[in-house]
């Protein structure tokens, strides 16, 4: 999508994708700077790690813990986070939800979840349930949403009843034969009215096929994706993001084909 952007905007740029082991990232951020990049994305597991690794943090960084995006300047590297902005846009766009109010089941407090997360909590949710393998870390991100939104009824359990979205922030799903991410035993997929996978590719995982059959509404994390990507774009650029060219791009990708717009 930002060759795409770039392409249209008439930019002599280039975006690559560079495999990066954890324990080399901040080496291979300053060799990034060295070689006269523009700036980075950073995908799982280095959004948490990176945050301590920027010169300077963003606010958007700074309010939801974790780096998505860096920008070199002259003062050196800048830390974003263009991801929170960008899961409420898609969940917005995709399958129409309002969030004010709703009652909520996200799966996974990694560096995703935990940003999904506080960022459903200041979209003002009633209810938040948090679940994840390791459950000291759904406690760590619910002790964060009590303090800074109080309002907000949060647990670390499957909820009882109906939940208007449950959204996937685990990996589960990223390989065909991934167990669904949540225990069906203790929360069956028909008790949500809306499921969103963060998982783009495959653009139909296990869980959104499942979710699909009964009766839910479903969406991939191919919106998120490009939300987030549009925002870095013009952090990078200081250009207006051609958005509708970066979407086409994307469709063509994943799906093989550009999807017709509702409506």
């Amino acid at each position: 999508m930002h060759n795409a952007a770039f392409a249209a905007l008439g930019l002599d740029w280039r975006y690559v994708a560079c495999e990066v082991e954890p324990k080399d990232l901040r080496a291979a951020i300053a060799g990034a700077q060295a070689m006269g990049f523009s700036g980075l994305n950073l995908t799982v597991p280095h959004k948490l790690l990176a945050v301590d690794m920027v010169d300077t943090l963003d606010a958007t960084a700074t309010k939801w813990g974790a780096v998505n995006t860096i920008h070199f300047t002259g003062c050196g590297s800048l830390g974003y986070n263009t991801d929170a902005d960008a899961i409420i846009a898609a969940l917005h766009e995709d399958l129409e939800l309002e969030l004010r109010d709703a009652r909520v089941l996200m799966l996974g407090a990694g560096g995703a979840g935990r940003t999904a997360a506080l960022k459903l909590a200041s979209e003002h949710v009633a209810e938040l349930f948090l679940v994840n393998r390791t459950a000291s870390k759904a406690e760590e991100i619910a002790g964060e949403i009590r303090k800074q939104f109080p309002s907000v009824q949060v647990s670390t359990a499957y909820p009882e009843g109906d939940v208007d979205l449950m959204l996937n922030a685990t990996s589960l799903g990223l390989n065909p034969g991934d167990a669904l991410p949540l225990d069906e035993s203790r929360f069956a997929l028909k008790q949500a009215r809306a499921v969103y996978d963060m998982i783009y590719r495959p653009a139909e995982t296990p869980l959104l096929r499942a979710a699909r059959a009964a009766g839910c509404q479903a969406a991939n994390g191919l919106g998120m994706l490009l939300h987030q990507g549009a925002k870095a774009f013009e952090i990078w650029t200081g250009r207006t993001s051609p958005l509708e060219v970066m979407r086409r791009a994307l469709e063509e990708n994943v799906y093989g084909q550009v999807k017709l717009k509702r409506g």
